[in-house]
């Protein structure tokens, strides 16, 4: 029982009466994320057109999620976050949780089960197993080398998915599409190759068998989503009168575009729910994960030097408001594409807007969370093409400059800053040994894994990279986004 809250209080339970479809999807990495945006959507699509899409989750590594769920029927409210107050929705398209340390054969099963159509996936970007800097599979990670010899209890969601594939084709049954739902570049794509390196580790017959029955549609996601606390379920307790103890919270804007490839086309009616059904989601993708991803970051390791909590407290400052308008006008625009019957202004002016939104209290160190897996796709990506038509970026530069200042793990007051990345231990040792700004950055670029070399080597990418991390050092981020242009 929360603190503060009648121990008599009732707890949340699945409406009487709420449908109760049989399995059509797994999900691992069942997290605030995709409880706020996918499984919502599937629950709207089968409200209106039925089907059994019915969800079983599956947590990869702890059993919190569904210790939470359970008592309550697997039902959770869903938070809307507006200007104009909360709405609160109560859930019911999830009726399972299963814990995959705890029973692996379990979620092998229902994975292979003939009544699963889609197996979908947010499980972070480091959850992928892969080297970011240049997507391919990490044939040394613990987990992959675990999975390879191990095919009954696999550990990575590479693995899970592999072994379930082969089962069923062993027991003659369609394979599930694969729907990635996680921001990284040309997701999809991105996922077969590794599910395919790891099947032809294990035979060329099953690797065959994925790469021409199997699908793997693209897909880009947004919603902002920030993390549930503590006065979060106790004010929902007080509003509704009863206890929710794993409620998401999330803005009033969402977006799903999905590459319209399933397996013999089986999947819940998505259109009608306004899901985005596209044959091509790259350009999408790019917009999402430069404009919005790429600047989360940004403002996240700029903001989090400065002092910002949140990122609605970071945009406040009209430095920083400055500072996020000349990153989506002079750097980022530029050098993308925008998706058909898109206006990248008025995209960029509503992200400012979301931005904005004092009920998102999303927090700085929350989104500088894991940026050695993240700087590949959001912003180095952005920089080489900067680069490529004659312009320094320097506003990106700075950015990366201040997530090598953070990864050192002390703020600009000297105190200590809980840096969690799955590269931390590494990062912080190879900062913690250079001396001056210029080793620092020179040992941190040294890093494959993050930076390729084509980048790494660039000489006035390089250049400019020590004199932003030098001007941190001795200016801090406010002074040195008050020098930018524009900003």
């Amino acid at each position: 029982m929360e603190a503060g809250l009648p121990a008599d209080m009732p707890r949340l339970k699945r409406p009487e009466g709420a449908p109760s479809p049989a399995t059509g999807i797994v999900h691992l990495g069942l997290g605030a994320f995709y409880r706020a945006h996918g499984a919502i959507y599937i629950a709207e699509a089968m409200a209106g057109s039925g089907g059994d899409w019915g969800i079983t989750g599956v947590s990869l590594m702890r059993p919190d999620q569904r210790d939470a769920l359970k008592p309550q029927d697997f039902a959770y409210t869903a938070v809307e976050l507006g200007p104009d107050g909360e709405k609160p929705a109560i859930i019911t398209v999830i009726h399972d949780v299963l814990v995959a340390p705890e029973n692996p054969d379990a979620v092998l099963a229902v994975m292979s089960a003939p009544s699963t159509k889609i197996v979908s996936l947010t499980v972070t970007e480091k959850g992928y197993c892969h080297e970011p800097s240049t997507g391919r599979l990490n044939a040394e990670h613990p987990d992959i080398r675990h999975d390879l010899e191990n095919a009954a209890a696999p550990r990575s969601a590479i693995g899970f998915l592999t072994h379930a594939l082969n089962r069923r084709r062993k027991a003659g049954i369609r394979p599930f599409t694969v729907l990635c739902c996680d921001n990284l570049p040309e997701n999809g794509r991105l996922l077969r190759g590794l599910v395919l390196e790891f099947a032809g580790l294990l035979e060329d017959d099953l690797r065959r068998w994925i790469d021409t029955e199997a699908t793997f549609p693209s897909t880009m996601v947004d919603r902002i989503v920030p993390a549930t606390k503590p006065e979060d379920i106790e004010r929902l307790a007080e509003k509704t009168g009863y206890l929710d103890q794993s409620p998401v919270m999330h803005e009033p804007f969402r977006q799903w575009v999905v590459e319209d490839n399933f397996v013999d086309g089986d999947r819940p009616d998505l259109k009608t729910v306004g899901v985005e059904l596209v044959e091509d989601v790259t350009p999408f993708e790019h917009m999402k994960l430069r404009c919005l991803n790429g600047t989360h970051s940004s403002l996240a390791y700029l903001g989090y030097l400065a002092g910002h909590e949140t990122i609605a407290d970071t945009v406040a400052d009209p430095l920083f408001a400055g500072f996020v308008k000349h990153l989506w006008d002079d750097e980022i625009v530029p050098v993308l594409k925008a998706p058909p019957g898109v206006d990248l202004k008025t995209y960029t002016d509503q992200l400012f807007d979301r931005y904005a939104n004092p009920a998102i209290r999303h927090r700085t160190w929350q989104i500088a969370m894991d940026g050695s897996q993240k700087l590949p796709q959001r912003l180095l990506g952005t920089v080489a093409e900067n680069l490529a038509a004659g312009r320094i970026p320097k506003g990106l530069i700075l950015a990366i400059a201040a997530w090598m200042r953070y990864v050192g793990g002390t703020d600009e007051k000297g105190k200590p800053i809980d840096v969690r990345d799955p590269l931390s231990a590494d990062l912080q040792a190879l900062s913690a040994a250079a001396r001056t700004p210029r080793d620092k950055v020179e040992a941190l670029l040294s890093v494959r894994k993050i930076f390729p070399p084509s980048l790494a080597d660039d000489a006035a990418f390089r250049t400019s990279l020590i004199e932003a991390y030098k001007g941190l050092v001795d200016k801090g981020a406010r002074a040195m986004v008050k020098e930018l242009p524009h900003a």
